[in-house]
This record gives C-alpha cells, sequence and structure tokens, in this order.
C-alpha cells in the first residue's frame, strides 16, 4: 500500500502584520509633525506636564505611533532640543559674528537677529518664558550650559572692547547689557498678547519691537547728550 503523499505548503501571500503603532512601508513621514506637536504642547502645558498621550493627541495620532518614532518623553524631547530648538537659535550666533564696527552694530545685529529667529519660530518666546526664565524650567541647564554661554560671552566681549575704546558709556556693564537686550526683545515677544490686548494694539508685531529696542537703544544717549543729562 502506497503512503498518502504530503501535500507542500502553500506559501501565504498575505502580507506580514505590521507591529501596533508602525507606519506602513509608502506612509509619509510623520516625525516633522510630531515635532511640531510636541513644540506645541510644551509652549501650552509645559514640559514636564506634556504626556505622550497629550501630544499624540495634539498631533492626531495614537501614542504607540509617537513611541515608534521617540521611544520614551526623555528621546522626544532630545530630538526636540537637536531638530528644533538648536537650529532655531544658531541664525541668531551666525548674525552676531558677522557684524562689523562697534556696540551699535553689534546691538542691531543681535536685535534684527532675534527678531527674525522669533518671526520664523513664533513658538520660541512662550517656551523660553515657560522652560528658561520659570524656576524649575525643563531648558533652564541647556540653555544655561550650551545654548547662551557662546553668545554672551562673545557679546559681553565686545562690548567690553567697544567700552576700553571709549565707544561706550564706562558706567554700563556689558554683561547687563547682554541681559538688557533679552528684557527688550524676548519678553516683548513672549508678552505679546498681554499688551495688544491691554493698549488695543493688534496691528503691532516683532517688527515694531524690533524698531522700539533699536531707537531705544542706539540713540538713547544721543536723547540725553541733546537735554545735556548724560
Amino acid at each position: 500500500m502506497r503512503p498518502a503523499s504530503r501535500r507542500k505548503p502553500v506559501a501565504s501571500t498575505a502580507p506580514p502584520r505590521r507591529g501596533r503603532g508602525r507606519p506602513g512601508a509608502d506612509a509619509p513621514d510623520l516625525r516633522p509633525r510630531l515635532l511640531d506637536a510636541a513644540l506645541a504642547c510644551y509652549g501650552s502645558h509645559g514640559i514636564a506636564a506634556a504626556s505622550l498621550r497629550d501630544i499624540a493627541r495634539h498631533a492626531g495620532v495614537t501614542p504607540a505611533l509617537l513611541h515608534y518614532y521617540f521611544g520614551d518623553r526623555a528621546q522626544l524631547l532630545d530630538a526636540v532640543v537637536a531638530e528644533r530648538l538648536l537650529p532655531a537659535i544658531a541664525p541668531l550666533r551666525e548674525s552676531i559674528q558677522r557684524a562689523d564696527g562697534g556696540a551699535a552694530a553689534l546691538v542691531a545685529a543681535f536685535i534684527d537677529g532675534i527678531a527674525e529667529v522669533i518671526a520664523r519660530n513664533p513658538w520660541l518666546p512662550a517656551l523660553w518664558v515657560r522652560e528658561v526664565v520659570s524656576e524649575g524650567g525643563g531648558l533652564r541647564d541647556l540653555l544655561t550650559e550650551r545654548i547662551a554661554p557662546p553668545i554672551a560671552q562673545l557679546m559681553a566681549g565686545r562690548f567690553a572692547l567697544a567700552q576700553a575704546r571709549g565707544e561706550l558709556n564706562p558706567d554700563l556693564d556689558p554683561r547687563l547689557l547682554m541681559v538688557s537686550l533679552i528684557g527688550l526683545t524676548m519678553f516683548p515677544a513672549a508678552g505679546a498678547p498681554i499688551w495688544r490686548r491691554l493698549f488695543d494694539a493688534q496691528e503691532l508685531g516683532m517688527d515694531d519691537v524690533r524698531r522700539h529696542a533699536r531707537v531705544l537703544l542706539e540713540r538713547g544717549l544721543e536723547l540725553e547728550d541733546r537735554h545735556g543729562n548724560a
């Protein structure tokens, strides 16, 4: 008696099952969209309070998909810093390094540079106030250790040289002049919703803040001299 012939297994034509949260091969890259959603949630809720679920909801995806792209919350924050925050600040340093001339040229380069950075990245001022200025902010160490030192030290050093040449008021502290520049640019940008409502000035934008800061710093001493108050 002949043994029954064994049937060869038929190869399955069904596509392999995709892991949970894993996008299909033809799916668009959602990384930029997810980074933007993370920035929006960081600005509105704060880094510590923004959960992966909140960010996924804002982006219109599942938490599993967010986890597929970035892993955990710490890795997502690292990606936001590397791919959004640091590239946003880089043009400011380049603008300062290109500035020729004395203290006035350096002031103009900083004000114009930071105005351009804010115009391109409107999320930055609110995030800066919440996560850098506020006590316990999630980006304070990053600012003081990686972002601010090259810019602040470069500008303070050039202000000190201008002061030594007699081009800058000797009563000014070159380090605090840098602080004043931040106060005349980042704070007005972050507080725009408040002062626009206060003064019914919806038409004022960052370009107006930029011009105001330049006039205040570049012509302030000239007005004092004119009135004999210097």
